[in-house]
């Protein structure tokens, strides 16, 4: 797991056209095997994960090892970007189950009501086109211009390129959770900084992973900075399936 600027093309083009399935709405949940009241969470995740508008992933955090299980899929990588928000928020202490909308708001991720809630009332948030496509072992992000009126700091974002595991079940030998079997799904395995967005349609392109590495990824342009992380104004999903 690694969290790094991958060193991208990155060329001017015109706006990417809004398809019918443009992400409206990215849920990240903060979890772990080690958590006993996360299991409702992850199911909502995989519930959730079904909507073709929605970007969703799980971002295991590795803090609860200590109880007596090391989460198999636990980063300190994860856990840091929860305390980043955390700390842009001014918020004292973070918790799992927990989810973060759009990277505004955070909520107890077993609580669908609430999620889908604040989906809602959030999803203009995501105002930036966004598209991701893989060719000739390339991944290609194509970012639309910012909105018309749109101030300077909405024109400044990070595109984030997060890595997953589409499904893994897991048999929890021991901790909160021990004898129990768990699915968790869009599993982040590599964050990566892909370049820096400045408000006018570019592209970025970067190697593809390998055939093993990942199931698919989830491309998100956020404002603010890694250790400050601030809204999210576009995503895009692809699945990698065989070229």
């Amino acid at each position: 797991m690694r969290s790094a600027l991958v060193l991208a093309l990155c060329v001017t083009l015109s706006q990417p056209t809004e398809a019918a399935d443009q992400i409206k709405g990215v849920v990240e949940l903060f979890t772990s095997q080690g958590c006993s009241s996360c299991p409702p969470a992850d199911a909502v995740i995989e519930d959730l994960a079904q909507q073709n508008r929605l970007a969703v992933l799980s971002l295991p955090v590795d803090y609860w090892d200590r109880l007596g299980w090391k989460d198999t899929f636990g980063s300190p990588v994860h856990s840091a970007r929860q305390r980043a928000y955390a700390s842009a928020r001014g918020d004292r202490a973070v918790y799992t189950p927990q989810v973060v909308v759009n990277g505004i708001r955070h909520m107890n991720g077993a609580d669908r009501d609430e999620i889908e809630d604040n989906l809602q009332r959030l999803q203009s948030s995501l105002s930036v086109a966004v598209g991701i496509s893989r060719s000739n072992g390339s991944l290609r992000v194509a970012v639309g211009a910012a909105p018309a009126g749109a101030t300077a700091a909405g024109r400044a974002a990070t595109v984030v390129l997060m890595q997953y595991f589409a499904r893994r079940e897991v048999a929890i030998g021991r901790g909160e959770n021990a004898q129990r079997r768990v699915a968790y799904t869009n599993i982040v395995r590599d964050i990566s900084a892909v370049g820096e967005w400045t408000g006018d349609a570019q592209t970025f392109e970067i190697p593809a992973p390998a055939a093993d590495a990942a199931d698919g990824a989830i491309v998100l342009l956020q404002t603010g900075t890694a250790d400050a992380p601030g809204p999210i104004v576009g995503a895009a999903k692809l699945d990698f399936a065989p070229e």
